[in-house]
């Protein structure tokens, strides 16, 4: 192929691998902020080039043929390679600007990052942050992601990575609700109290704790059941109970005096939002200046 016809093929490898990525060409298209007929056109195109079929097609989704994985490699390689060149360009400029968008699971990016984003901006007045909530596990190639936070003992392979810190969670409730109901010295005592917990499962009012090589676990039952980590701290607050809540979490609460921490000698054992705080960004050798100062700052201020 000449080169002329191979320049005008690049755009649509660029649609190609995001319609993979997406997994139906609606998301792509929103995503390229174009429509559905549009990038059908551009595969199409990209297909007819190449004389291969690249993708099976169904009304709501699209799965990737065995020529077309191959295909899906190079495009990504090739996006890859155009991402290195625009940051070695940033690399030049020497200068942070530009947007970066950051990830993180909904209550740490509310508690422990949104608070910390204002100096950050004012420190770097020439880069933007856009911090999406979420506690989906979003790809930073495959979301159109700068840096995804996870809290997890076992990062996932292929991407390089900063330790922020880890997270335990604690038993809290009010100084007024332990004056009227008394304060337990022992998890089995908490059979007797009011207890916040989430709800979400059949076994989310079961507790579990450890102390040393110790476990055991007690049934709790509340008044008021919550799947949200800020409402049961509020709660709690409000000495509607004792809950268990992630310390970055009620950390505020606990230096301002709101909440006092319950059994500190015994840890509960959470399922979820719990582990090591993991920032991780595409191991590609030049990071933009945008987002290296972003990755030093939350280093800086976590660690």
């Amino acid at each position: 192929m000449d080169p002329i016809a191979l320049f005008a093929l690049l755009p649509d490898m660029a649609v190609f691998a995001r319609v993979v990525d997406a997994g139906n060409f609606s998301v792509a298209a929103r995503q390229l902020g174009s429509t559905p007929s549009t990038v059908s056109r551009q595969i199409k195109r990209l297909e007819d080039a190449l004389g291969i079929r690249l993708l099976d097609r169904s009304t709501r989704a699209v799965r990737i043929t065995e020529s077309g994985k191959q295909v899906y490699q190079h495009c990504r390689d090739m996006l890859a390679a155009a991402s290195a060149a625009v940051d070695i360009a940033g690399q030049s400029v020497g200068r942070p600007q530009g947007k970066v968008r950051l990830s993180a699971p909904i209550s740490f990016a509310k508690s422990v990052i949104h608070p910390l984003i204002p100096a950050f901006l004012q420190r770097y007045a020439q880069v933007d942050v856009q911090l999406v909530f979420t506690d989906d596990e979003l790809d930073p190639l495959a979301d159109n992601i700068d840096l995804v936070i996870r809290l997890t003992e076992h990062p996932p392979p292929g991407f390089a990575g900063r330790q922020l810190g880890s997270v335990r969670w604690l038993l809290c409730a009010s100084k007024a609700y332990l004056a009227a109901r008394g304060t337990p010295a022992h998890p089995l005592d908490l059979a007797a109290h009011d207890c916040i917990y989430l709800g979400e499962t059949a076994d989310d009012h079961h507790w579990r704790f450890r102390r040393g090589s110790e476990h055991l676990a007690v049934d709790v039952r509340g008044r008021y059941i919550a799947n949200d980590v800020g409402a049961r701290l509020e709660a709690a607050s409000a000495g509607l109970g004792i809950a268990i809540v992630p310390e970055f979490a009620a950390a505020e609460a606990l230096l301002q005096g709101e909440l006092v921490q319950v059994l500190p000698d015994w840890e509960p054992e959470a399922l979820a939002y719990v582990g090591t705080v993991w920032l991780l960004y595409p191991p590609n050798r030049f990071l933009p200046p945008k987002v290296r100062v972003l990755i030093d700052y939350l280093a800086e201020q976590m660690g």
